[in-house]
C-alpha cells in the first residue's frame, strides 16, 4: 500500500509541475508511514511541509493542492488535510485485499520494483583462497553476499555475480608441495612433511587421485627432496624458511611444467567441489575469475606502470611502494617485494581496475573481518587510477564462530581442523543454515550453535518460520479442497 501511495503522490506532483502551479526544480522522496492514531487514517504523509521550504509557499497550501489533484482510486476511500499539512489516507475496506490478487498474478515478480532502473551491479562475495573445501566460517559471507546480491536484483539493478579465485601466489605453491609430498609418500618414499603445509584429510585424498592417474610421473627420491634443505620448525629452525626451500627444491626436481600440471590438478579438484558446494547452498555465479589470468594479461604490470607514470610510487629497502597515504590510506603499501614478487595487493589493485573497466556502475566487495585494513587500500589505488569512490563499496562480515554446544570448534584450512559447508548443509539443512547466517547484522559477531540449529523444538528461530510455512501449506490445501467440492456441487 505504501508503494501505491508513494507512486499516487510522486505523479501528482509532477503534474503539478507541468502545470505551472509547483515550481520544476523542486525534488524530494516522498515518504509514507503508518498513522498513529486510526482516527487520523490508516497512513500519512509530509510531502507538502517537505516541499514547502523550495516551493515557497504554505505547506497547507501544497497539501491542498496535492489532495485536489490525486487521480480516484477504488483503495482509497478518502484523503483529508491535517495539521500543519500532513495528508492522511483512509483506505477503502477492500483495499487489503486486492493485493492478494496482485500476489497470484504477479507470482516470483511480486514486489518487484525499479529502483535500480537497469544499472550494472558487480558484486564479489566469499573469494576464499581455493586451498581446501569451504567450510563454515566462509557460510556467513555466502549467506550474506547471495542475499544482498538477490535483494538488488530484485529492486531493479542488473546484478553480476562474481567470485575471485586467488589461483597464483606463494598459497598455491605450498597446496602444490603439499599434495606432491603426500603423493610421494603414497609411493613408498620417507618425507618429512611440513608442520605448515595444508595438512587435511583432502589433501591425501587428491594426492590418492593423483597417484591413480599418474603413477611415478612425478616421482623423485626422497634424499633429493629434502636433502641440504634448512631445518624445519621440529629441529628448532623457521617453518616458513624450510617450505619456501621445499618450493624451490620441487621446482628443480619436477621442472615448472610439471609444477603447473600437479597445481592445475588439485585446483580442478578443489574448484569442483566448491561449484558443486555453493550450488547445493542455492549459491551460483556469473563468473568464477582467475586471479593468473590478470599476470597473464599483464594487467598488474600496467596498473603498476599507471602509477609509475603518476609518480605515486617509489623504491625503498629494494621494494616498490604505493603512496597510499597520500590517498587517506594509514601507511603505504608495497607492491613489488625485495624479493621482486608480486604482492596480493598489486593483483587486487588490477582486479578492482579490470572491474571499472568492464562498465559497472557500482562495485561491492563483500569482504571478512580480517580483510577490515583492506578497506582504505583499495580505496586509495582506485581513487589514485580516477575512480569516483562513491562507485565503488565495501561490506564488512563479521565471523561467525561455530559451537555444538558449549563445546567450541576450531577452524583452520591448513592444518585441517574444519567442519565443511557440505557437512552443515547434511546436518542443518540449506534455509535453516542461510537463516541463522543472516538473522543478525553482517557487522556483528555471531555464534552458530550447531545443536540448535538442528534441534526441533520452539528454541530454535527456524522453527516458526518452519511453522508459518507448514500453516500457510495447510491453508492453501483446504482452499483446494473447498474448491474441489464447490466444483463438483457445481457440475
Amino acid at each position: 500500500m505504501k508503494q501505491i501511495l508513494q507512486a499516487l503522490i510522486t505523479d501528482t506532483i509532477k503534474q503539478l509541475q507541468q502545470q505551472g502551479k509547483l515550481p520544476i526544480e523542486i525534488e524530494s522522496e516522498c515518504h509514507i508511514e503508518r498513522a498513529r492514531d486510526k482516527q487520523h487514517g490508516d497512513f500519512a504523509c509530509n510531502i507538502a511541509m517537505v516541499l514547502a521550504k523550495q516551493a515557497k509557499k504554505n505547506p497547507r497550501q501544497i497539501a491542498e493542492m496535492i489532495i485536489a489533484a490525486l487521480p480516484s482510486s477504488d483503495q482509497i476511500k478518502s484523503v483529508s488535510l491535517a495539521g500543519p499539512g500532513f495528508i492522511n489516507f483512509f483506505m477503502a475496506e477492500g483495499a487489503y485485499h486486492a493485493v492478494i490478487k496482485d500476489v497470484l498474478s504477479q507470482k516470483e515478480t511480486f514486489g518487484d520494483v525499479d529502483i535500480g532502473k537497469g544499472e550494472k551491479i558487480h558484486i564479489e562475495y566469499i573469494s576464499a583462497n581455493p586451498t581446501g573445501p569451504l567450510h563454515v566460517g566462509h557460510g556467513r559471507s555466502a549467506a550474506y553476499g547471495a542475499s544482498l546480491a538477490d535483494l538488488l536484483a530484485k529492486v531493479g539493478y542488473q546484478v553480476y555475480r562474481e567470485y575471485y579465485v586467488n589461483d597464483a601466489g606463494r598459497q598455491m605453491s605450498i597446496l602444490m608441495v603439499s599434495v606432491w609430498l603426500r603423493y610421494l609418500q603414497l609411493l613408498g618414499e620417507d618425507i618429512t612433511f611440513p608442520v605448515n603445509a595444508y595438512q587435511g584429510e583432502y589433501v591425501q585424498q587428491i594426492a590418492t587421485q593423483l597417484q591413480q592417474q599418474y603413477t611415478d610421473k612425478f616421482y623423485a627420491a626422497s634424499a633429493k627432496v629434502q636433502a641440504d634443505l634448512p631445518a624445519d620448525e621440529t629441529q628448532g629452525g623457521d617453518k616458513e624458511k624450510f617450505i619456501d626451500a621445499l618450493i624451490l627444491r620441487a621446482k628443480q626436481l619436477l621442472n615448472d611444467d610439471h609444477c603447473q600440471l600437479i597445481l592445475d590438478f588439485v585446483l580442478n579438484k578443489i574448484l569442483t567441489e566448491m561449484r558443486e558446494d555453493l550450488a547445493e547452498f542455492g549459491i551460483e555465479y556469473q563468473q568464477w575469475f582467475s586471479e593468473k589470468s590478470l599476470l597473464q594479461a599483464h594487467a598488474v604490470s600496467k596498473v603498476i606502470d599507471q602509477l609509475n607514470t603518476a609518480d605515486l610510487t617509489y623504491e625503498k629497502d629494494g621494494a616498490l611502494w604505493f603512496n597510499a597515504t597520500a590517498f587517506g590510506d594509514e601507511k603505504d603499501r608495497v607492491l613489488i617485494r625485495a624479493n621482486q614478487q608480486l604482492t596480493y595487493f598489486a593483483s587486487d589493485i588490477a582486479y578492482h581496475a579490470d572491474k571499472f573497466a568492464r562498465g559497472y556502475n557500482h562495485i561491492i566487495d563483500v569482504f571478512g573481518a580480517d580483510h577490515h585494513g583492506y578497506v582504505t587500500r583499495i580505496q586509495a589505488a582506485m581513487t589514485a587510477l580516477g575512480h569516483d569512490h562513491k562507485q565503488f563499496e565495501i561490506r564488512i562480515v563479521q565471523f561467525a564462530t561455530l559451537y555444538e554446544g558449549k563445546q567450541r570448534i576450531q577452524m583452520s584450512t591448513r592444518s585441517g581442523s574444519f567442519v565443511t559447508l557440505r557437512q552443515l548443509r547434511d546436518e542443518v539443512g540449506r534455509d535453516a543454515a542461510r537463516f541463522f547466517y543472516v538473522m543478525r547484522k553482517s557487522e556483528q559477531h555471531m555464534d552458530f550453535d550447531l545443536e540448535l540449529a538442528k534441534s526441533q523444538s520452539n528454541e530454535n528461530p527456524v522453527y516458526y518460520i518452519q511453522y508459518a510455512h507448514a500453516r500457510i501449506c495447510s491453508v492453501m490445501r483446504q482452499l483446494a479442497d473447498k474448491k474441489f467440492t464447490w466444483d463438483q456441487d457445481q457440475g
